[in-house]
């Protein structure tokens, strides 16, 4: 973590994530917009372009707390971030209060605050404590929710990011322990452990929740099936919360929360650049974020072939440069069109184009 910078200390209005979620629809007329956790894909380039389209707060992908405060190598692999990449929270997969604390020590000072991963559905996790497990456990997530803010008080802000009981008032018994712990915000995905992503997000469920939520200085935070701001808007004023967290749509499209209904142009120069500017993004990460983008704009089908076969980063680079006007920073323009701008002097005849 060399590369680390660290954080200005206490918080301010400026990147504090709880103070920024209170006032987010005084400020700007709206509630607040996250950018959730993805794994392996809420890397720093992708996180910095979400921010250019008005991801209020960032997440990172989750991170395993007991290979972290073990492993160095898992260290430098898992958290990049720079001055940046702000306001931000490390999400963490954890088990137990010891390693949580350890977790907590090590990471504070290069984020904004921390967040609990109690959604997370994968078997191998659930049947080690970590995720969706928590909510069942609802001792120990209290447990550590309680050890953290103890120590740290407003120093570190903690979130807890829970699916639903399929008994709505367990979940509401949670939360009301978790405010009773000190937690700083909820996120809910309104979905149970077992609902499947194709399964709409039950909104009704999340309403029934927040407002039964008797210490309403607890913000709650929706998540699910955001992929336009219509749905944005449909989210909050169905189920009265404070924000929306995207997360699958935010993959094909980084500019949701601008208002953009198919991905933009621009966010493809925009993560180009930021890939080359921090580097150490694997080129399959790198081809797949491009792929997500671009067949979200509708991108021709023969060329789409043609993206998925190439192996290395420089050749795709050199890919987009022969089929695209692919912007620089330097150039005018950068990172503003937003329809696919095909090059009219491109060698098509490299990569088997008519």
């Amino acid at each position: 973590m060399s590369s680390l910078k660290l954080r200005p200390k206490p918080l301010t209005h400026k990147n504090d994530p709880l103070a920024i979620i209170r006032t987010r629809q005084d400020t700007h007329g709206r509630p607040v917009t996250i950018a959730g956790p993805m794994v392996r894909y809420s890397k720093l380039p992708f996180r910095q372009v979400c921010r250019k389209y008005n991801a209020d707060i960032v997440y990172t992908p989750m991170i395993l707390a007991r290979e972290f405060v073990r492993n160095s190598h898992a260290r430098t692999a898992d958290l990049s971030t720079n001055e940046s990449d702000t306001p931000l929270i490390v999400q963490v997969g954890v088990n137990n209060t010891t390693d949580l604390l350890r977790f907590v020590e090590m990471v504070s000072p290069f984020c904004d605050g921390i967040g609990i991963n109690c959604g997370c559905p994968i078997k191998e996790q659930v049947r080690e404590g970590i995720g969706s497990a928590l909510i069942y456990n609802p001792d120990l997530l209290c447990e550590m929710v309680s050890a953290v803010k103890d120590k740290y008080g407003n120093l570190v802000r903690l979130e807890t990011k829970i699916r639903i009981h399929d008994n709505w008032d367990d979940t509401v018994a949670l939360c009301r322990r978790l405010c009773d712990a000190k937690v700083d915000w909820i996120t809910i995905h309104g979905r149970t452990r077992t609902t499947r992503s194709s399964v709409p997000v039950n909104l009704e469920a999340i309403r029934y929740i927040r407002e039964r939520i008797s210490d309403k200085r607890v913000p709650v935070i929706a998540n699910g099936d955001c992929f336009s701001m219509a749905d944005f808007n449909r989210i909050v004023e169905h189920t009265g919360v404070d924000g929306v967290m995207a997360v699958r749509g935010l993959l094909e499209n980084p500019a949701v929360f601008a208002g953009h209904t198919k991905c933009p142009w621009g966010a493809l120069e925009l993560f180009w650049h930021y890939t080359v500017q921090f580097g150490g993004l694997p080129f399959r990460l790198i081809q797949h974020h491009l792929h997500c983008m671009l067949e979200n704009m509708g991108l021709e089908k023969h060329l789409h072939r043609e993206l998925m076969k190439i192996k290395t980063t420089a050749e795709l680079l050199d890919w987009f440069d022969a089929n695209f006007e692919l912007k620089r920073k330097s150039d005018a323009g950068f990172g503003i069109a937003v329809d696919i701008p095909y090059s009219t002097k491109s060698n098509c005849s490299e990569y088997g184009m008519p």
